[in-house]
């Protein structure tokens, strides 16, 4: 379709593959959310009748004859545990296949390494800093260019695509000032060009928002924050239905290597069959505080989809379900007493990373997105001010009074 990166054609071994893998004809791919969370890929074990998918924690596998074996060759190549974690997320995201990676920044850099030298990006402006280094620092040196925009404005978009553009890059809601993205009609856009287009879509999680219904070519995650939960592993993955892609994906998989170990993707797969008890939780947490703060005469801005002030609010409660666990606010008096605040929370814990059950606080300037130069940072809102919230399943009431007495605290 878009792809022009040279590839090795192993199609008919990719197939025999995935469907030992991944379960491509899965039984509850009509059913639930939470009963696709479940079961899909997984099936209790043939050999014990175990309810939970078994930690192949194998290197190789013995094979019958040379080239003659049940499937697999080598853990690097597959393995039966990702497999099924594999299959679990693809179904989740509406998807055919999925691909799972070491981290997060892993599954965005398979994504762009499908490029060649000479092929151009356009990424939204506001974005994970890893994500923004990985582009800067290490793909533009191998001769792919990236133009950063506000993916919010179509024209802006629009104008930013040249002749050699083959990806869009999309995060919505965005991190960490929480834009969001009109996806389908960006999509509509790129693909009247021939462009794929990629959604990062570790914020929302397949629960809450659904891009490959909405016309995205592929859906990434880091698998570390939400889908895993419980802040106890790190991962990534790629989902699509393009088969040609998903063929380009998993070939790089296999030849980059930068693959989940069993026991990561055993805590994924157990993270994910509460996702969406826990997504629920994090939103009804997330807009009590919201509102709370938005109250707060100590607070200068609360960004947050679900508040009706939100630039971006209508389009949220269309193409969301409800509006996520993470909100960004400044405090008045700038940055010494933003820092002030963070460090007087006692229940909110100071550290990178978001999604898991625990409520986390961080400073996106000096922390998630210190990799970004200070101009461009500030260009798209994240000033040395701004503080990110990822709030987590605590009782609401314990979570405000935490807050609230870290904000007067930094009065003194």
């Amino acid at each position: 379709m878009f792809l022009t990166a040279p590839f090795y054609n192993y199609r008919c071994r990719l197939r025999r593959e995935y469907r030992i893998l991944s379960g491509m004809s899965d039984k509850y791919q009509k059913m639930g959310f939470d009963t696709r969370a479940v079961h899909s890929g997984q099936a209790p074990d043939p050999a014990t009748g175990a309810i939970m998918t078994p930690i192949y924690q194998t290197s190789t596998y013995v094979q019958e004859a040379p080239g003659k074996h049940k499937g697999y060759e080598y853990a690097r190549s597959q393995n039966p545990t990702r497999g099924a974690l594999e299959g679990n997320i693809a179904a989740l995201e509406g998807g055919k296949y999925g691909v799972c990676f070491s981290s997060g920044t892993a599954a965005a850099s398979t994504v762009v390494q499908m490029l060649s030298a000479g092929d151009h990006v356009v990424s939204c402006n506001d974005l994970y800093g890893g994500t923004y280094r990985l582009f800067t620092k290490v793909f533009e040196r191998l001769g792919i260019k990236f133009s950063f925009v506000d993916s919010t404005r179509l024209r802006e978009v629009d104008r930013a695509i040249n002749k050699n553009t083959k990806l869009l890059w999309i995060e919505s809601p965005s991190n960490p000032m929480l834009k969001v993205s009109d996806i389908q009609a960006l999509c509509e856009l790129a693909h009247r060009k021939k462009i794929m287009v990629a959604v990062d879509n570790t914020f929302a999680t397949p629960y809450l928002q659904q891009p490959l219904a909405l016309g995205a070519d592929i859906v990434v995650h880091s698998t570390t924050k939400y889908l895993g939960g419980h802040s106890d592993a790190i991962g990534g993955a790629v989902v699509t239905s393009d088969e040609r892609v998903h063929e380009k994906i998993r070939f790089l998989q296999n030849s980059v290597g930068a693959v989940p170990g069993p026991m990561d993707c055993f805590l994924v797969m157990r993270g994910i069959k509460t996702l969406g008890l826990r997504m629920d939780r994090h939103c009804n947490n997330a807009l009590r505080i919201a509102e709370e703060l938005e109250e707060n005469t100590d607070v200068s801005k609360v960004v947050y989809p679900g508040l009706p002030e939100h630039p971006q609010h209508e389009l949220a409660e269309d193409q969301m379900k409800r509006f996520g666990g993470m909100i960004s606010f400044e405090l008045k008096g700038g940055i010494p007493r933003a820092l002030k605040m963070m460090k007087s929370c006692s229940v909110f814990s100071l550290a990178e990373s978001l999604g898991g059950v625990e409520s986390l606080i961080g400073h996106p300037a000096t922390m998630t997105h210190a990799a970004i130069p200070k101009k461009e940072r500030t260009a798209v809102g994240v000033t040395d001010g701004l503080i990110r919230l990822s709030v987590g399943v605590e009782n609401a009431e314990d979570l405000i009074d935490d807050l609230n007495q870290a904000i007067a605290r930094s009065r003194k």
